[in-house]
C-alpha cells in the first residue's frame, strides 16, 4: 500500500467508451460502478480516455455527463465530421466520441500523455484500472512520471491461463502479457474473491515477487422488473429456466441442451419445461450454435435471445422456475448473484468462487453429472406451490448479496 495518501484518483474509463450503445455485461457494469462512486467522492477525481484521436480527460463533471449517456439518461449527440472519418468505430461510438471531446478540459496525442498527466494530476494520485482495456506500457509509464503515481488494477479472474482451451492463442498470449505488467508495475491489485487471488498469484508467483492486494466483493445491483423490455413469446409457458451469460464454451451451455434434449425425449412436449438463453453468441462455439439453430425444440421449448435490458432480465427472473448456472469457471458470477439475491433458486456447478459468495444457498451440482442436473431440474419444475421471484418481493430472501458501499468502503480505504 501506498505510504502517502492519495490526492486523487484517474479512473480509467476505455471500456466504457467501447461499450458505448452496447448492452454492458459483467466487467463494464463494475467499471461503471466505479465511475459513480467516484463522482461522489470528495477526493478529487478524473476520468481517463484512450480514444482514435487520442487521449481525452475528464473532470467529475465529465465523467457524471459520460456516466448519464452510458445509462441513457441522455441521449448521444450528433457525430462529428472529424469522429465520422473512423470508420472502425460504429456509429454511436462516433457519436460517443464527439460528446466526450467536449465533456473533456484536456486532450493529447498518445505520445502526449506523460505531459497530460504531470500538467493535470496532482503528486500521489492513483491510477485506477479496473476494465483492463488501455492497460498498457505508454499509460503505466505516463503514470509513473508524476512523483508518487500510482497503478492500481483489478483483476476478475485468471481463466484465459486456467483454462486456454476455451480461449483463442491471441487472447492467451495477451492476458498473461497484461497479467505480468500487473505483478511488475501494480502497486496494489484489486481481486473481486479469494479464489480469484489464489489463482492470480498462483500464476504471478512464478514470475517474481507478488504486488500487494486486497479482496473486495463486488456489489451487486438489482434491476426493477421490465417486463414491458421483453420481446414477445417471452416470458415462455411455465415453468421455465434462465440462464445469463455469453454463449461460449466455458459457460457450459452444452450441458443444458444435452438434458433438455434428453427430456424432450422421455416426455410429451407439453410437459417439458422451458429454457430459456439469455445472451450474445461468444467464440469458439460453432458446434453448439449449430445445435440450437437447427434443434427441434427451438421457439417452443428452448429460446435464445440476446441485448435484453437488466429490467426485462430481471422480469424473466422474477417468473422462473430457477436459474442454471453451468459453467466450468469463473472469477465471480455476478448473474447467479443476483439471482439469488432476487430470491429464485439457483442450481449451478460447484465452484470454489460460488462456494465463497453464495454459499450454502443454490443446489450445487458437479457438471460431470447431467442426471442430477436434470433431477434438479425437474424437482423444480414440479414445485408448483412456489411462486418464483416471491421470497424476494416480500424481503424473505437468506442470501444477503455483498453491496457496492462495502466494496468501495474498503476499496477506496487504500487507493
Amino acid at each position: 500500500m501506498s505510504a502517502s495518501p492519495v490526492t486523487a484518483r484517474l479512473l480509467d474509463l476505455t471500456r466504457l467508451f467501447s461499450r458505448a450503445g452496447r448492452v454492458l455485461t459483467g466487467v463494464d457494469r463494475v467499471e461503471l460502478a466505479y465511475l459513480n462512486a467516484l463522482v461522489a467522492e470528495q477526493t478529487p477525481s478524473f476520468g481517463l480516455l484512450r480514444t482514435p484521436l487520442g487521449f481525452l480527460l475528464l473532470d467529475k463533471a465529465g465523467m457524471r455527463g459520460f456516466g448519464d449517456q452510458i445509462e441513457g439518461r441522455v441521449r448521444w449527440g450528433k457525430a462529428s465530421r472529424l469522429s465520422r472519418i473512423f470508420g472502425r468505430l460504429d456509429p454511436v461510438q462516433q457519436r460517443a466520441l464527439t460528446d466526450l471531446r467536449g465533456l473533456a478540459i484536456a486532450r493529447s496525442p498518445r505520445t502526449g500523455l506523460p505531459r497530460l498527466l504531470r500538467k493535470h494530476l496532482p503528486e500521489n494520485f492513483a491510477y485506477l484500472n479496473v476494465g483492463h482495456s488501455n492497460l498498457n506500457d505508454r499509460v503505466i509509464h505516463a503514470v509513473k512520471q508524476v512523483a508518487g503515481g500510482q497503478v492500481t488494477v483489478m483483476v476478475h479472474d485468471t481463466i484465459p491461463l486456467d483454462f486456454p482451451q476455451h480461449q483463442t492463442a491471441e487472447t492467451r498470449a495477451r492476458f498473461q502479457r497484461m497479467l505480468k505488467k500487473v505483478r511488475a508495475h501494480g502497486d496494489l491489485v484489486l481481486y473481486n474473491s479469494r479464489a480469484t487471488r489464489e489463482r492470480a498469484e498462483q500464476h504471478m508467483g512464478a514470475w517474481g515477487c507478488l504486488p500487494n492486494a486486497i479482496v473486495a466483493h463486488l456489489g451487486v445491483d438489482i434491476a426493477a422488473p421490465a417486463p414491458g423490455d421483453l420481446p414477445r413469446g417471452l416470458p415462455p409457458g411455465k415453468p421455465y429456466f434462465v440462464t445469463v451469460g455469453t454463449i461460449e464454451p466455458r459457460k457450459n451451455h452444452a450441458l443444458l441442451l444435452d438434458i433438455w434434449e434428453r427430456l424432450a425425449k422421455q416426455m410429451p412436449p407439453q410437459d417439458v419445461p422451458h429454457l430459456v438463453l439469455c445472451g450474445s453468441r461468444g467464440w469458439l462455439n460453432q458446434d453448439l450454435f449449430l445445435r440450437i439453430d437447427r434443434s427441434a425444440m427451438l421457439g417452443a421449448q428452448l429460446h435464445e435471445v440476446a441485448g435484453l435490458s437488466d429490467g426485462a432480465i430481471a422480469a424473466l427472473l422474477q417468473g422462473a422456475a430457477g436459474a442454471l448456472y453451468p459453467s466450468v469457471a469463473e472469477g465471480f458470477g455476478l448473474p447467479p448473484v443476483e439471482a439469488a439475491a432476487m430470491g429464485v433458486p439457483v442450481i449451478c456447478a460447484d465452484l470454489p468462487v460460488y462456494r465463497e459468495i453464495l454459499q450454502d444457498i443454490p443446489v450445487y451440482a458437479s457438471v460431470k453429472d447431467s442426471y442430477l442436473w436434470q433431477r434438479s431440474i425437474m424437482a423444480l419444475a414440479g414445485n408448483t406451490q412456489r411462486q418464483a421471484g416471491r421470497a424476494a418481493a416480500n424481503g424473505e430472501t437468506r442470501f444477503k448479496a455483498p453491496t457496492w458501499e462495502a466494496h468501495f468502503n474498503r476499496v477506496l480505504k487504500v487507493t
